[in-house]
């Protein structure tokens, strides 16, 4: 399939698994390792929210692509040194996981610029490779998000481990589906929780995803 029938058919399925649960679904297009002509496809047939893993790499595309009125969320690891120009040129983060990082964020966001919306980052499969903070931390860092005046709190976000087993899976997703309606208890406008990509979106959705972020399933294997 072409880039417009891959979206045309995500599109279909995010929109009948959000139906199934009841409730809106946002789908960001990861363009991880791909060229800014493949979003710039995909932005022609209406997409507006892309995510990006690594800060050179998105700031070169958003050269590119500037003026078509993109979103641009990022979702890798941010390192402390790449925090000003995260604050600086996205619209969204979803990767917080530590609180030295909110300092430099808040400081570095323009002030004419509306709040960076941020979703703090959950391990949730405890994997020492990934990043993410431990649930236990989620409350320090989203007080440490509100209180920044220039960081808006929106949610959560998580890489369950891929397991084989879908139902491993499926159980990463229910135990953030807990924590993401305690944190939106405990605190007002949060309305995000990112989780599920291309292989296991519509589990997600299931099991409360408000956001599910694709790469392959719209661009096709990476580069």
């Amino acid at each position: 399939m072409d880039s417009s029938e891959n979206y045309r058919v995500v599109c279909e399925r995010v929109a009948a698994a959000a139906r199934h649960a009841g409730h809106e679904v946002t789908l960001l297009a990861v363009g991880k390792t791909q060229p800014a002509s493949a979003l710039r496809q995909l932005a022609a047939l209406g997409q507006r929210a892309f995510g990006e893993n690594y800060v050179q790499e998105a700031l070169a595309k958003q050269r590119e692509l500037a003026g078509l009125g993109l979103e641009w969320h990022m979702i890798g690891p941010l390192q402390s040194n790449k925090a000003r120009e995260v604050a600086a040129r996205f619209h969204w983060l979803q990767s917080l996981d530590r609180t030295k990082l909110v300092a430099a964020l808040d400081r570095h966001r323009p002030a004419d610029a509306v709040p960076l919306q941020v979703l703090i980052q959950v391990n949730i499969d405890d994997e020492a490779s990934k990043s993410g903070c431990r649930p236990a931390d989620i409350g320090a860092l989203a007080e440490a998000v509100r209180a920044a005046p220039r960081l808006t709190l929106r949610g959560l976000m998580t890489i369950p481990a891929p397991h084989p087993d879908p139902r491993r899976r499926e159980a990463a997703f229910a135990r953030m589906r807990v924590l993401f309606d305690d944190l939106r208890r405990a605190h007002a406008g949060v309305d995000t929780l990112s989780m599920g990509m291309s292989d296991d979106f519509e589990a997600a959705i299931a099991h409360g995803a408000t956001l599910v972020r694709l790469g392959s399933a719209l661009f096709g294997p990476r580069r």
